[in-house]
């Protein structure tokens, strides 16, 4: 029998061929020898594929087309001033300035009444003991002696200090409002809410109370600002414009 010369590729038999369907097997080496590993990047023919790898954070992924990709920029929020989406509690627009005239009624009705009431029957007590003495002659010292003796009841004086604190107590509740959600017991029955402008977020107590303190310049040029909302582009009052505060609708 005879060898082929193993300098002549023509004397070498080829390998047996595999079934129909079967991957070349790759010659075997010496026995103890592990087969070469496939170069690096594409896997060697008849190597196993491996598994596609996830895609690093930061490429958008083949098989979710439902969900943008980390990293790429999300849609972006509407500003304040336009409509939001539906349900989702996004202000619809700027609030109006009847609605805010309304609202500022509401609260004032809510902290002054009881006070003014108190306050009004107070002040009646004493302005009532000073007519006593005004009914006296001007010469008749005894009865006016008789009438400044006797002076304002007690009770007076007292509710009227009761009617100031109650107000006091009152506008600090209804700043702590404002401040933290945004709205008060007036801005809540006419649907609108005070919030930053750059963040929509409420203001905080204290950006209220400085809110509340910059009305004044509403004020002092003829009461100019508070009818500013009118004719604004983001319905700002001075007060507003100082603090960068917007009010908004919330329905």
């Amino acid at each position: 029998m005879s060898f082929g010369d193993p300098n002549n590729p023509y004397g070498q038999q080829p390998p047996p061929q595999g079934p129909y369907g079967q991957q070349p097997q790759a010659p075997q080496g010496p026995y103890g020898q592990q087969p070469p590993a496939p170069p690096q990047g594409q896997p060697g023919y008849g190597y196993p594929q491996q598994a596609p790898q996830q895609q690093p954070y930061g490429y958008p992924q083949q098989q979710v087309p439902q969900q943008q990709a980390y990293g790429y920029p999300q849609q972006a929020a509407a500003p304040y001033g336009q409509p939001g989406m539906p349900g989702m509690g996004m202000p619809t627009g700027y609030a109006s300035w009847g609605a805010r005239l309304c609202a500022m009624l509401i609260d004032g009705l809510i902290v002054g009444l009881v006070p003014g009431i108190l306050y009004a029957i107070g002040i009646g007590m004493i302005t009532s003991s000073a007519s006593e003495i005004n009914s006296c002659a001007y010469d008749d010292y005894n009865c006016r002696a008789e009438a400044a003796s006797a002076g304002p009841p007690t009770i007076a004086f007292l509710l009227v200090g009761i009617a100031a604190l109650a107000a006091m107590a009152g506008g600090i509740f209804m700043l702590i409002q404002e401040g933290n959600k945004g709205q008060t017991i007036g801005k809540k029955a006419m649907s609108i809410r005070v919030v930053r402008e750059d963040t929509g977020q409420p203001l905080g107590f204290g950006m209220a109370l400085v809110r509340r303190l910059a009305h004044f310049l509403d004020s002092i040029a003829c009461y100019v600002g508070w009818l500013w909302p009118l004719w604004d582009d983001k319905a700002q009052t001075f007060a507003d414009k100082a603090v960068g505060s917007v009010v908004v609708k919330t329905q």
